[in-house]
């Protein structure tokens, strides 16, 4: 498992794509947060499903996952290490870009952000593992995001970005409405795991 995640780790900081992004990401949500920190929040929770789906679709994607499983067979520890290293990854994120918040002075904002970043990160990289494809994935994201819980839901459904951003904002039972949307998402996942790669 600790090789996993040290080798996920290193492609992660080899790949320059992967950081330059994050790097441009963590800049446009630290600013963000200097301005509030509910933007901030959503921001940093974005980035925490950008950073798992990311992680774990483009394995998929320049179809390095047959070699992965070849080394690793056994696909429920490879995809555990992938979560835990998107949880990781997702909430130093989340903390470096929230540090102006904290030096505002909000610190429950920040406090609250870091508790439910890592279930973000965990939802985003089960998702990933059942759809598989990044571009897919995030396209569907951004419209369901839009769409359904925007326009249709008001954000006023317990839908799994607007469960996020309740738990946030300190709300328990948002954040509990959320893990059962990350614990569902992974539960999928982990029984969709050994279908063919054939078709990715």
């Amino acid at each position: 498992m600790i090789t996993l995640i040290r080798s996920e780790l290193y492609r992660m900081a080899t790949i320059r794509s992967s950081w330059v992004s994050l790097a441009l990401y963590g800049a446009v949500a630290a600013s963000f947060g200097i301005l509030e920190a509910t933007f901030w929040a959503l921001f940093a929770g974005l980035g925490a499903f950008g950073i798992a789906a990311l992680t774990v679709a483009q394995h998929f994607q320049h179809r390095t996952v047959a070699l992965l499983y070849l080394a690793r067979p056994k696909r429920l520890t490879v995809l555990f290490a992938q979560v835990l290293t998107t949880v990781l990854v997702a909430w130093l994120f989340a903390a470096l870009t929230g540090v102006p918040v904290l030096l505002k002075g909000q610190s429950q904002p920040y406090n609250d952000t870091l508790i439910v970043v890592p279930v973000m990160a965990v939802f985003g990289a089960a998702v990933a593992a059942i759809v598989r494809r990044a571009s897919w994935l995030l396209f569907g994201f951004a419209v369901w995001f839009v769409i359904v819980e925007g326009i249709i839901g008001k954000m006023e459904w317990e839908l799994p970005i607007s469960a996020y951003l309740e738990a946030a904002s300190g709300d328990a039972f948002g954040l509990e409405v959320f893990t059962v949307w990350a614990v569902a998402a992974l539960a999928v996942a982990v029984l969709t795991l050994n279908r063919d790669l054939s078709g990715d």
